[in-house]
């Protein structure tokens, strides 16, 4: 390929920052269908928060990045990268029609020699069998022969401003040899520590969903630990530090495991196991372990108020944080919500507060309202207080003066408190 010109299709949390990249050395358009979303970010702001406004205007102005709605300013584009998200539906089964439309959409424009690149994470075989048959339907174009393909699973940590996309050794792939060696050779070329490039495009996909569902199992053995050692009366974060003595122990902490990530891509390997014969019961055991978590705090919250005397019925209850992590605006698949919907069971006086949050989303999307009210507003009017997420704005804050009365409940999920602080944590 002579001159590339790259498409990025999707510009939320993966594909923006993937795109204002990929500006600093090709000519480069970000492609959305959401109007507004393109508007904001021609704007100079990314809501999500990934790219800096200096640096997203800095490549507007400076690099030319376009942002567009327009399926004809892409059509003159040769190398194509799909970012949308690859959710599960009500019944954790996987919901590929983000990556159909996406795939609909690349037909529509491809053109014969252009490769497509996808990133969204999946079970194997989905970019050859889901993907590429719609591309070469929509497009009358033939796969390996008009128009070629690549996948490069995406590795970005929503909020994290250590390990951010340029820094991230990235996996590559092709369709041919030749067109590996054309992906890796792009995505090198913008990358501080370089790819990995794997010999096939499902060898690729299959190490993108063990990452993820490694980090899942390992999280799930942790919520474990911290079921039994609680029951037990020992503190589980103890045991972690005594342990992580050992050279060779991992060393995680038990917790909520939200976002659109780690909670929802072991479905994918997990239906597409059942497809082959295989029955993934350490994965399948490790989801519901860790779906189960936030109920399991509501109800050791509820536990340690009756210990206390403290009446349940209509307590005044302060949720700290509603994002799926701390320091991000990021309220995908957070499991706050289950905490919020096990203590609402018992009482409606339930306030949320979160620094990061946009209320309009969280209202949309789970019908809970944030409060408007400042942290200092908030003082001395709770019979319980939750700090559900480590925000560094909650660091500094005296917890216990949230609590009406000193015989309150202060439970930690994070583990980040001072421990004269609180009555219990995972």
């Amino acid at each position: 390929m002579e001159q590339i010109k790259i498409c990025v299709i999707g510009l939320g949390y993966v594909g923006l920052p993937l795109a204002r990249l990929f500006s600093t050395k090709y000519k480069t358009v970000g492609f959305d269908m959401n109007q507004a979303r393109v508007d904001a970010l021609m704007g100079g702001h990314d809501s999500t928060l990934e790219v800096a406004d200096k640096l997203l205007q800095d490549a507007i102005q400076n690099n030319g990045f376009i942002c567009t709605t327009k399926l004809e300013d892409i059509k003159d584009c040769n190398f194509y990268v799909v970012a949308v998200p690859t959710p599960v539906d009500t019944n954790n089964r996987p919901d590929l029609k983000p990556l159909w439309g996406a795939s609909e959409t690349v037909g529509k424009v491809i053109s014969k020699g252009d490769i497509v690149v996808y990133e969204s994470t999946v079970y194997p075989g989905v970019t050859e069998e889901e993907c590429l048959p719609v591309v070469e339907k929509v497009s009358g174009l033939k796969f390996n022969t008009d128009f070629f393909a690549g996948y490069s699973p995406e590795r970005i940590n929503p909020g994290d401003k250590e390990h951010t996309v340029e820094k991230i050794k990235k996996v590559t792939s092709g369709s041919t040899s030749e067109i590996a060696d054309i992906v890796d050779e792009v995505y090198n070329s913008v990358l501080v520590n370089g790819t990995h490039k794997a010999p096939s495009i499902k060898v690729a996909e299959a190490s993108k969903i063990i990452e993820n569902s490694q980090r899942d199992v390992n999280i799930a053995f942790m919520n474990e630990l911290a079921k039994i050692f609680n029951a037990m009366g020992i503190d589980t974060n103890d045991v972690i530090d005594a342990a992580a003595s050992k050279w060779n122990f991992i060393k995680l902490k038990p917790g909520l495991v939200g976002g659109h990530c780690i909670s929802v891509d072991p479905y994918y390997l997990i239906q597409k196991a059942q497809v082959y014969g295989v029955l993934p019961r350490v994965m399948s055991a490790a989801r519901r372990l860790n779906d189960g978590m936030g109920d399991y705090v509501a109800n050791q919250v509820i536990k340690l108020m009756n210990k206390k005397g403290v009446m349940v019925k209509d307590a005044k209850i302060l949720l700290l944080g509603i994002t799926f992590k701390e320091n991000c605006p990021d309220i995908r698949n957070t499991k706050i919500v289950d905490i919020y919907s096990t203590l609402s069971e018992y009482t409606s006086n339930i306030t949320v507060y979160d620094p990061w949050a946009n209320g309009v989303h969280v209202k949309y999307e789970y019908e809970i309202e944030l409060t408007n009210k400042s942290l200092e507003e908030l003082k001395g009017k709770f019979d319980a207080v939750i700090l559900g997420v480590a925000h560094d704005a909650f660091k500094q804050e005296d917890i216990r003066a949230f609590l009406k009365c000193e015989n309150g409940v202060v439970y930690d999920v994070k583990g980040m408190l001072n421990r004269e602080m609180i009555d219990g944590r995972l």
